[in-house]
């Protein structure tokens, strides 16, 4: 992915909630008016987070009702993409080691909620970017340098 050569506007985060042995991410599917498309969780920083992972935590919060945010991993993947508005924006990602038990509160942001494993999240996410971000956390659980 070639990035854009503008100055950065707005940052990003998305989140893989992941369990693991045998490692499954919870993925989440947007409402029609959004593509229907599955993704992780995301969103904008907003200038009352204090930092990328508070920005996560607030993002988790709201779009999944997980309280208790576990530390998140960074995957030191920082992509620049090119928002609806012509903006630069740039996405910091994370994975998010949760119980498999855990069950989301849906926001209006999406209308499903999947455990899968690798191969099948992989399968459904509709960008490129998730993609290769949900391959970075495997080979980083696979490692052992997911443990925080």
């Amino acid at each position: 992915m070639s990035a854009p050569a503008d100055p950065v506007r707005r940052e990003c985060v998305e989140g893989y909630l992941f369990a693991d042995p045998p490692l499954e991410l919870l993925l989440f599917r947007r409402p029609p008016s959004r593509g229907r498309i599955w993704v992780p969780v995301s969103g904008k920083v907003d200038p009352d987070d204090r930092d990328w992972e508070s920005a996560l935590a607030r993002e988790l919060r709201e779009e999944t009702g997980l309280v208790d945010v576990p530390t998140p991993i960074p995957l030191d993947w920082h992509v620049p993409f090119r928002a609806d508005n012509g903006e630069t924006w740039r996405l910091h990602a994370y994975g998010v080691r949760v119980d498999r038990s855990f069950r989301p509160r849906l926001s209006g942001e999406h209308e499903a909620w999947a455990w899968m494993p690798v191969a099948e999240a992989t399968r459904r996410l509709h960008y490129p970017d998730n993609r290769e971000a949900v391959a970075l956390l495997a080979r980083r659980v696979a490692s052992g340098s997911s443990k925080v």
